[in-house]
Formats: structure tokens, sequence, C-alpha cells
């Protein structure tokens, strides 16, 4: 039995929460070293559906003064019909609460539809400007279409489709291609837009917690609220007026950091870690900059060396915390 799930069955038998009959059971069990291909059925599904639309877009490209236009579009729309009726002819309904698929096969089947969904949209605008140029809407329709399909069918990755859509119609770009471009570090209005469209994230997950609609998307959203607040503070620490974007991220990362406790997610909690020790650096060397720290300069200098060891050593203690806290939580 591995060391972790052994003291926790360990842990569970001496504070009495399990019989000695079902502790031998569990530990036999163990000991049978059976494993799940769960996970790696999901990841060929899931690999399935994006060679398929994948291969969708390439034959689209490759056939598209040959077959026609016209022809293409119909083809894209039939599958595209066919995948939403076996959704919501096998789907229970809209619930506020969790409300999977009888089978997972067809959360997949859904993240095909939305994402044929958006590239017959795109290509419809491309091809006969059906919007006009007001090309906002080519991406809103999608985007309303992958919210509406995520809350129906209770899915979180259609749901970060929407949300990137959503980012994607203010003007905020989230592709890695955007960001190493420090596309909004060139452009100071982009930051004010993603840090409120961070910040309203963050309030929808309050307000959905408080009714009670769909709380296990709350993971999703508070992940993308991080990062905007997170990338959005960090880049006007480096602009002219810094100090109040300095208290806006110390307060965002103190929330964030008792909230990945909570939700007990550490990705959540790596990146606030990561996003409150780069703003502090950044807002304390600000600080000493108009202060006039220039005579010491080279006491700095030494002591950086100490100063990054100790902020390494300082980060892997607070991961072996947030483990055990977390761990000691879940035995509970």
């Amino acid at each position: 039995m591995p060391n972790f799930e052994g003291q926790a069955v360990q842990t569970l038998f001496d504070q009495n929460h399990i019989t000695e009959e079902q502790f031998e059971a569990v530990r036999a069990y163990r000991n049978l070293k059976l494993f799940s291909v769960h996970n790696e059925l999901k990841f060929l599904l899931y690999l399935s559906m994006l060679l398929f639309t994948s291969g969708i877009g390439i034959l689209i490209y490759q056939n598209i003064d040959t077959i026609g236009h016209t022809v293409l579009l119909g083809l894209l729309l039939l599958v595209t019909i066919g995948c939403f009726y076996f959704c919501f002819k096998n789907h229970p309904g809209f619930n506020k609460e969790e409300a999977p698929f009888p089978n997972p096969l067809y959360d997949y089947l859904v993240l095909t539809a939305v994402i044929l969904s958006c590239t017959f949209i795109g290509y419809l605008q491309f091809q006969y400007q059906t919007f006009g140029t007001h090309y906002g809407l080519a991406t809103l329709v999608p985007t309303v279409i992958s919210l509406f399909c995520a809350y129906y069918f209770d899915n979180k990755s259609v749901l970060s489709i929407g949300i990137t859509g959503m980012a994607a119609y203010l003007g905020i770009s989230a592709d890695p291609k955007h960001i190493f471009d420090n596309e909004m570090i060139d452009n100071t209005y982009l930051s004010y837009v993603g840090l409120a469209f961070g910040l309203t994230l963050l309030l929808w997950v309050l307000y959905a917690s408080k009714i009670s609609l769909k709380k296990h998307f709350n993971l999703v959203y508070l992940t993308f609220s991080l990062h905007l607040i997170g990338i959005a503070c960090i880049v006007n620490l480096c602009a002219d007026y810094w100090f109040p974007f300095g208290l806006i991220l110390g307060i965002a990362s103190y929330y964030f950091y008792n909230l990945s406790f909570q939700v007990r997610s550490i990705s959540l909690f790596i990146f606030t870690v990561l996003y409150g020790f780069i703003g502090m650096n950044i807002f304390f060397a600000r600080l000493l900059d108009s202060i006039h720290f220039d005579d010491f300069f080279f006491l700095f200098i030494f002591t950086t060396p100490f100063y990054f060891i100790g902020a390494i050593i300082g980060f892997i203690k607070l991961i072996k915390h947030f483990n055990k806290k977390t761990s000691d939580d879940s035995i509970r």
C-alpha cells in the first residue's frame, strides 16, 4: 500500500472511523495493486475529438476551392446538428446542481459540437460576412452557445471555451503567443479590461455560490479570475500609477491564498504564490526606487542571492504546508 494511502487508512482506523474488518479489507484490496484505465480512456477520447475537429478544419482548408463553400458549410452544419441531437436526446436536462450525462462519452460529443459550431460561425463570417463589419458578433454568438451548452450539459471544458470567448470579445487574447508578445503590456487599456473582467468573474463565483448555481464550476472561474487579476496588476505595477495595483494584488493574493485551502486546489495555490511573489518584488523595487535607494545598491546586489535561496526554501515549505493541511482536512 502506498505510504500516503496507508497513513490515511491507518488514521481512519486509529480514530475509530472504520472497523478492524474494514481496515483489513482495504489493506487486502490495496495489496492487489489494481489500477484504473479510466483516465487513459478519457485522454484517448479527448485526443480523438481533437483529431476529428482538426481533420474537419484541414478538410475545409485543402478542398475549399474544389468542393465549394456552400457544400462545406452544409456538411459542417449537418455534423454539428447531429452532435447536438444526440446530446439533447441523452441528457436529463438542466439542473442547478451537478447533472452529468449517464455516459461520459457524450461530454466529448458536446465539446465536439461546440467546437464545430465555432468553426461554422467563423467560416460563415469569413466567407460571407454574415455579421457585416460587426466582427464582435462572430465571437459573441459562439460564446453564447458555449455558455448555454456548458450550463445545460454541465460541461467544464465548454465553459472554458465560453470564458475565453468572452475575453476575446472584450479584446483580450488568451493564447500564449499574445501573452509572450506582451500585448497587454503594450496596451494599458487591455490591462484595465482584464482586471475588471477578472473581478467580474470573482463576483459571479460569489453570486453563483449564494444561489447554488453549478458550484462545481467555481474552480474554473476562479482560475481565470486569478490569472487575469494577477497579470493585469503585474503589468500595471510597471506603469506610472503603480501603487494602487500593488494593493489590489496584495488583497487578491491573500484572498486566493486562503481560498485555495478551502477548495483544495494546488494549481490555484501555486499561481497565487507565484503572482504574489512577483508582484511583491516589483512593488518593493518601485518603492525603493521612489525613495532613492542608490546608496544601498551594492548591499542589495550582495543580498540578492540569499534572498532568492530563502524564497525557494520558503516556497517548498509552503507547498508542504498546503499538502499537509489539505491532507489532514480530507482525513477528518
